[in-house]
């Protein structure tokens, strides 16, 4: 027997304790939505009837906290993020060279690249809006705007999620945060402030843009040093132009100096792909630490 809904939250998050953590936020997001929604328009029709009995009925529709528990692990085994962890090869050069061939390398670079266009984005607004709110304050418009606002940070890290989950393969929520409703502009106001979610979500907006210069800056370098460093060989021996010039004079390289200079470029793009696929790694650690609400 619940009398009240965050009682049921509560017994469906210990039913799922081991479960993700945003596997667990969506199953509560739906839960308080359902529940919430269904409890308004069952006291709206029969107002004598008390809050406690009309959960219960509803409760026995929607189903029990460990009902709805195995009902989401089950949804969760068959929609896994699509980025799975692949069979690691057991050679050591397949280890080292098999980065090429391995999906979550590229992702990560896309993710990377992506990131240096969406930190700009969200830097700008939420620096913008947060300066806007503070300044609306003094006026009729204020409290409105500054809703609209904090939903906006939440519906973009709900975004950014998404876009963590699709490229770096880490399970992240697929539910927005659920808005009691009935609450009025100040009520709706402070229970965005209240929440330490809307807070985490701006300061992670906020990093995004420092974290995707030092993405696109290290990645475009080290790429293209590898690139260069590997066409300086074909260059040479195609168009005989010199790969090392001081001054006016023109050094051509020996046959195994060109070698080893294509082998130092091949290895210099593997170890700069291995360290896209560790950051990638990282980033998603970081943003499920981020921008999942326990």
């Amino acid at each position: 027997m619940f009398n009240t809904i965050e009682e049921y939250l509560d017994a469906l998050k210990t039913e799922m304790k081991d479960a993700d953590l945003a596997l667990v936020q969506d199953a509560q997001a739906d839960a308080r939505e359902h529940l919430s929604t269904a409890l308004m328009v069952a006291r709206e029709a029969a107002p004598e009837v008390g809050e406690a009995d009309a959960l219960k009925k509803i409760i026995e529709e929607y189903g029990t906290p460990d009902e709805t528990a195995s009902a989401y692990r089950e949804i969760e085994r068959r929609t896994s993020p699509s980025l799975k962890q692949p069979v690691k090869p057991r050679s050591l050069l397949g280890r080292i060279f098999g980065v090429y061939i391995d999906p979550r390398t590229w992702a990560s670079l896309l993710f990377m690249f992506i990131t240096f266009v969406t930190g700009i984005i969200y830097f700008t607004w939420a620096v913008t809006g947060a300066a806007l709110s503070i300044s609306f304050l003094i006026l009729i418009i204020g409290i409105p705007f500054a809703i609209l606002f904090l939903l906006s940070v939440q519906g973009l890290a709900l975004l950014e999620g998404r876009l963590v989950e699709a490229l770096l393969g880490v399970r992240m929520p697929r539910r927005p945060l659920f808005a009691q409703p009935g609450l009025n502009w100040l009520e709706r106001l402070k229970a965005l402030v209240t929440d330490k979610h809307t807070w985490i979500s701006l300061l992670y907006m906020v990093l995004q843009m420092p974290l995707g210069v030092i993405y696109f800056s290290v990645n475009v370098t080290l790429i293209t040093f590898s690139l260069t460093v590997m066409a300086a060989p074909i260059v040479q021996l195609i168009w005989n132009l010199p790969v090392v010039t001081i001054g006016y004079g023109r050094i051509l390289l020996s046959y195994p100096a060109l070698v080893l200079l294509a082998v130092v470029g091949l290895l210099t793009l593997t170890l700069t792909l291995h360290l896209a696929r560790a950051a990638g790694w990282l980033h998603g650690k970081y943003a499920k630490w981020m921008l999942v609400s326990e």
